[in-house]
This record gives C-alpha cells, structure tokens and sequence, in this order.
C-alpha cells in the first residue's frame, strides 16, 4: 500500500506498460487515463485519503488498485464523481478476490459509478449498468465521417453546413487540437461554470480542489499521457473548447463548453468533429464521450462501452450503514434519469432556477 508520492519510478512505469498493452490482452478498457498513474497521483495532491494497492506475482507488480479512504474504512474510487473509468488494473489473467482486497485494504467498502467493463469480481456489487459512448477513429477521420453520414445523414450535413458558414460570418475558422495558452482554460473553466449554473446543476469549478486538479493535469505530460486543452477559434477568439485527458489511444471527453453567442452555429459539434479529425491523427483509436445519455452523444458515437456502479461491501457495520445512506439517493437519481416523463419536468425546474441563479 503507498501514498502517491511513495510509488517508484519502476511501478509507475509497470502500470503504465499495462496500459499501453491493455487493448492486445482483451481489456482495452483499462487503457483510458482514468485508470493512468498520472491521475491518481494527481488527485492525491488535491484531496485527502488516496492510496494505491500494488499486487505483486514473484516480485513483479501484477495489479494497481488505486481508491480514496477515510479513515473509517469507507472507500471510494479515486475522483468519484468526476473520473468516467475506474477498476483495477492488471495483467492479462490476474484473478482477484473483492473481499481479500478490501480487507488487505482496510476498507469496509469500495463505492464506483463508472466501473470499466471486465473486473468480474466488482461487478459481482454492481447495483446498475450504463452505457458510455464512444466514437472510433481507429480507421482514420474519413472512415468515421463516412459511418457518421450513414447513420445520422442529416445531423453530419448541418454540423458541417454550420461550420462553413461559421467560416464566412466570422472570417474564418482555426483549430488548435493541443492548446498550451492557460488563458483558454481558463475561458473554458468560465464557460463551464455558466453553463451549470444556467442549467441548474451544481457548479463543479465553485470547489478550489477541482480548479487545482485540472489545472495540474492541464500542465502534466508524460510520454503516455496528457492533459489536452482543444480549442475552436473564429476570427482569433475562442468560440468552444473542450479539456480531456489522453493516453496512446484513448482520449477521455471530460469537460466540453462554447460561448453561447455563438450557439447558432452549434460550435460545440464543429469541435468535437475536429476533435475525431486530430486524433485520428494523432493513432487515438476512439474517444470516449462519458457516461450519460445526451442527443449530442447519440449523434456523435459510433457504439457503446458500458460502466456500471455499486458498491464492494465487507461483512461490517460501516459498509451497511454508507450502503444504506447513498442507495436511496443513487436509485432516486437514476429513476429520474432513465424515465422522459419523470426527467423533463426536473429538468424545466433546474433550469428555471439557474435562471434565477444567473440573474442573482
């Protein structure tokens, strides 16, 4: 068990060697950088409780079980509520067992929501599955356009009628894939605030920690993995931006936003179908957009990952007792998104009150 700051070069590297070689050992799951060392030793920097379980074979490590603790034993994938894939991450065929893990541990329960498909032994806890769609760019950005105009000819053909004129309104469009300007970040990071708090959800960047967290991942470059700050200009100003993470062939979707004067060219699209053209280029096989049904992700994707959440509970009064008090509240949450009838009045209602936020 270490600290962040504790885990050697050499297990950094072992970890990272899984990844890169998840997708030819059957779990191309375990490559997103969710699941990388670069952000779990971030998130220790910015919150309390992270630790890593390194399983070793003969010496060698043979897992990485990265969490959060408290120090009543309570567990929590590392970034909960904010990483879109978590698991263990191990070599091709390592089994475990969830109780002994816990127990070695010292935890009286592990809590995921995006559990990555594969880790039978967590999934035994999962309370829901979900899907998390993705677009695969594997065969170049032709091949996904050419997909995309087949399945969804009329939203393709707006999207780039949109851009060009775009183009013309604005004099002329440029797209910068891998941004270094902490300017446009942070014009992201106010965007993304507006945009929660005109939409009535809670406004992530409001917390210093998640500020913190981007931006040191925004600044985190390693061979593997990067923090990749994307941006649409027209006319030399930012008009959409999107802040992910990558690793060799993944690039994690994590926090999209335009300015809303610009809306009716629906710059947000134009950006992720540069996006899908830069990582193409770039040997990404696909972008993973996160868990959540949205009309611009069905429209986007080409097929479905799925993740699931739950929890891993030790025979402990601690675990029943954290079980007992988050379960009501995740089936409350996940009723109301899976049923239209029960979703779009909450919704109307959020929305009205950022209004009021907004103006307040």
């Amino acid at each position: 068990m270490y600290r962040p700051g504790e885990l050697s070069s050499a297990d950094r590297a072992a970890w990272t060697a899984l990844q890169s070689k998840a997708h030819l050992n059957g779990s191309p799951g375990l490559a997103n950088p969710f699941l990388s060392p670069e952000f779990a030793l971030a998130v220790g920097r910015t919150r309390r409780g992270v630790r890593i379980a390194v399983v070793r074979e003969d010496g060698e490590p043979a897992a990485f079980f990265p969490f959060q603790k408290t120090h009543s034993g309570v567990g929590r994938a590392v970034g909960l509520g904010l990483s879109d894939s978590q698991g263990l991450v191990h070599r091709p065929g390592f089994t475990w067992d969830a109780q002994e893990l816990l127990r070695a541990c010292g935890l009286a329960v592990w809590e995921f929501d995006h559990l990555v498909e594969g880790q039978t032994p967590f999934e035994a806890g999962a309370s829901g599955t979900f899907p998390s769609p993705v677009m695969d760019v594997d065969q170049g950005y032709e091949a996904y356009l050419s997909q995309l105009r087949t399945q969804s000819p009329k939203f393709t053909r707006t999207t780039l009628a949109k851009e060009r004129k775009l183009g013309r309104d604005a004099g002329g469009v440029r797209y910068v894939h891998d941004e270094r300007d902490l300017s446009a970040l942070r014009t992201l990071m106010g965007w993304k605030s507006a945009q929660y708090r005109r939409t009535g959800r809670s406004d992530r960047f409001a917390h210093p920690w998640i500020n913190q967290l981007v931006q040191q991942l925004f600044h985190t470059r390693s061979e593997p993995f990067a923090g990749v700050l994307s941006v649409l200009y027209a006319d030399g100003r930012p008009v959409a931006a999107h802040f992910g993470l990558r690793t060799e062939r993944v690039l994690a979707c994590w926090f999209p936003a335009y300015d809303t004067a610009f809306a009716k060219y629906s710059p947000g699209l134009i950006l992720h179908l540069r996006m899908a053209e830069a990582a193409a280029a770039d040997g990404i096989a696909y972008l993973d957009l996160g868990r959540g049904q949205k009309e611009y992700k069905d429209s986007l994707k080409t097929r479905e990952l799925w993740v699931s959440e739950g929890w891993v509970t030790r025979r402990h009064p601690i675990a029943f007792g954290h079980r007992a008090r988050r379960a009501p509240v995740r089936a409350l949450r996940n009723a109301v998104l899976s049923r239209p009838e029960l979703f779009e009045p909450a919704d109307r209602i959020l929305k009205r009150m950022g209004k009021i936020r907004s103006r307040d």
